[in-house]
C-alpha cells in the first residue's frame, strides 16, 4: 500500500521566513536574497593552456574502463569492457561538446568530438567480438579492439598533437599486429598416433578456409589423430588414417598456427555419422539439401 507522508505546518520564528509550500508551489527565497546559482563549466572561449586541462580531464575519465579492456581475458569480460568504454567515451564527448575554443582550435575541437563518436559507436556492439574472443582467445581479440579504438581516434591525436595538445596517452598500446601465415592447401597441421589405410578425400566447396579434423573413436577433439588446412574452394586428400574415427571440421579467417586456431568468423562443426576403419571417404563440405551427412555444431576446440 502507497504511503503518504503528513507533514504538519512548521512556526516560523526566523525573521524573513518564506511561507510553507503548498502543492504546486516553488522553491522559496529568502526574502531580500537570490537563489543559489548552479556551478557551471569552464567559460569559453577556452585557450590552448585551458583546453589542454579540459583534454586532460576527459582522459582521465576514461583511464578505469580502458585499463579493464586491456586486461580482458575472457569472451564475456571483452564484452563487458567494450560496453564500458563505449560509455566512457560518449561520456567524455559530452563532456567536450560542451566546451567553447578558440577558432584556431575549432576544427581540431570538433574532430576530436567526432572520431570519439566513431569509436564509441564501434564499441557498442560486442557481440562479433565475444564470438571471436570465444574462438581466437579472449586476449588476443581484445588486442585487437584495442588496435581498432587507437585507429580510429588516431586522425585526432595527429592532429591535436601538431597543435601541441595532448590526448590518449591512456591508450593501451597492444603493438603491431601479429603476422598472419595461411597455410598450404592441404598441409597437415598435426599427426599423431599409428598409420593406417584409410583415407579421406575433401572438397571444400565454402567460401572460407577450413581445417579438417580426424579424431579417433574415443578421444576429445583437441587431440586429433590427423588436422589439415584446406583452403576455400580446394581439395585435398588425408591417408594412412589409423582405425574408427569421428570428423571434426572449424572455419574462419587468420589463422594462427601457435594455438591451431582461427581469430575470427569462425564456426565448429562435427559429422554426426562416424567413419569406420581401413576405408575410403568422399565429402564436400558445400551445404545442400540433398546431401547424406548431417553435421552439427560443437563447443569451441
Amino acid at each position: 500500500m502507497r504511503q503518504v507522508a503528513v507533514i504538519g505546518a512548521l512556526l516560523c520564528v526566523l525573521v524573513g521566513c518564506a511561507a510553507p509550500l503548498v502543492d504546486g508551489g516553488s522553491e522559496p527565497t529568502p526574502v531580500g536574497g537570490t537563489a543559489a546559482a548552479t556551478p557551471s563549466g569552464p567559460q569559453g572561449p577556452l585557450a590552448q593552456a585551458a583546453y589542454q586541462g579540459e583534454l586532460t580531464k576527459a582522459e582521465k575519465s576514461l583511464a578505469v574502463s580502458l585499463r579493464a579492456l586491456a586486461g580482458a581475458q575472457t569472451a564475456e569480460g571483452l564484452g563487458q569492457a567494450m560496453g564500458d568504454v563505449s560509455k566512457a567515451l560518449n561520456t567524455a564527448s559530452g563532456r567536450l561538446a560542451a566546451l567553447t575554443v578558440e577558432g584556431r582550435l575549432a576544427a581540431v575541437h570538433q574532430l576530436l568530438q567526432d572520431r570519439i563518436g566513431v569509436a564509441a559507436y564501434r564499441l557498442s556492439d560486442p557481440e562479433q567480438a565475444e564470438l571471436d574472443a570465444r574462438c581466437g582467445g579472449g586476449p588476443y581479440t581484445s588486442q585487437k579492439v584495442q588496435r581498432q579504438l587507437r585507429a580510429d581516434l588516431a586522425p585526432a591525436l595527429v592532429a591535436l598533437t601538431k597543435l601541441k595538445l595532448a590526448f590518449g596517452r591512456t591508450l593501451p598500446d597492444p603493438g603491431a599486429a601479429p603476422k598472419v601465415v595461411r597455410p598450404e592447401n592441404g598441409e597437415t597441421v598435426v599427426r599423431r598416433g599409428e598409420a593406417g589405410i584409410g583415407r579421406l578425400s575433401i572438397t571444400n566447396g565454402t567460401a572460407n578456409d577450413v581445417v579438417i579434423s580426424v579424431v579417433t573413436d574415443g578421444k576429445p577433439p583437441r587431440e586429433p589423430h590427423v588436422m589439415t588446412y584446406i583452403r576455400a574452394g580446394k581439395s585435398a586428400a588425408i591417408t594412412r588414417i589409423g582405425g574408427a574415427y569421428h570428423l571434426y571440421y572449424k572455419s574462419g579467417a587468420d589463422w594462427s598456427s601457435a594455438r591451431r586456431q582461427f581469430s575470427t568468423g569462425c564456426s565448429f562443426l562435427k559429422f554426426d555419422q562416424a567413419f569406420g576403419p581401413d576405408k575410403s571417404w568422399k565429402i564436400n563440405l558445400r551445404p545442400t539439401v540433398t546431401g547424406n551427412a548431417s553435421t552439427s555444431e560443437v563447443e569451441a576446440y
